[in-house]
């Protein structure tokens, strides 16, 4: 496939995108295991367990583009799955999938990820499996599910649903939710608290920091990593001491 042989499509964008893709922004300079934290301390899920990275070097975050998959029993798709999502996503967007029916069948693909890498879209995660996974790492383009396989969705799996509720690893996400991923694992963040866990997990991220740095200058771990640091997800602690 020639990378040059056809321009991205223009997506149509929220109303609010550059409040969101400020959000995105703050999301993608920490990791999941700081926005992990900040939801533990705010009493929140949004940890999928059991997802890893299968293509891609790097973390990625976004808005949450929904689909969802069921069994195609034979029934002739109206059209393929994930397409309509890569045709409305775009730089800041993270398309996510449902893919529980059929395990022993792929919920994306290898053209799928040239169209999305293509688009600008951030990355993929599929609650299932995924395929043509050398093809995504070629592109450096990133694939979360939980495994691979070659089988074809073809005749098997359908798309039932674009931009619906969709459950991942247990975990209720919406359209417009916030998500990201690195080689720690997946967390998702609800679209109405983000702002709240985004500020809390920068400043667990600089509390963090500042313990490097006390270790840089010679100073114990079991110091450094005391109580103050076994308080820091105290729900009752002030954000300025924890």
């Amino acid at each position: 496939m020639n990378g040059n042989s056809a321009l991205p499509v223009q997506a149509q964008r929220h109303p609010d995108d550059e409040q969101q893709l400020a959000l995105v922004k703050r999301l993608a300079r920490l990791d999941t295991c700081a926005v992990s934290d900040a939801l533990d301390r705010l009493g929140l899920r949004g940890v999928a367990f059991g997802l890893r990275r299968l293509a891609g070097t790097h973390s990625f975050a976004g808005r949450v583009i929904t689909v969802t998959l069921g069994p195609a029993d034979g029934a002739t798709a109206p059209r393929h799955l994930c397409t309509t999502a890569i045709d409305r996503g775009s730089a800041g967007d993270v398309i996510v999938v449902e893919h529980h029916a059929h395990q022993e069948a792929a919920g994306w693909g290898g053209i799928l990820s040239y169209a999305a890498k293509r688009n600008g879209i951030e990355g993929v995660i599929v609650d299932g499996m995924c395929r043509d996974i050398d093809e995504a790492a070629g592109l450096d383009f990133p694939v979360v599910g939980l495994g691979a396989v070659p089988a074809t969705a073809r005749s098997r799996v359908m798309e039932t649903a674009c931009q619906d509720p969709i459950v991942v690893r247990g975990i209720r996400v919406y359209p417009h939710d916030f998500v990201l991923a690195d080689g720690s694992g997946v967390v998702f963040v609800k679209a109405a608290r983000a702002l709240e866990v985004l500020e809390l997990a920068e400043s667990l991220a600089e509390r963090e920091r500042q313990m490097v740095e006390r270790l840089r200058a010679g100073e114990l771990v079991s110091a450094v990593m005391g109580h103050q640091y076994e308080s820091m997800l105290d729900k009752n602690a002030s954000r300025g001491q924890a």
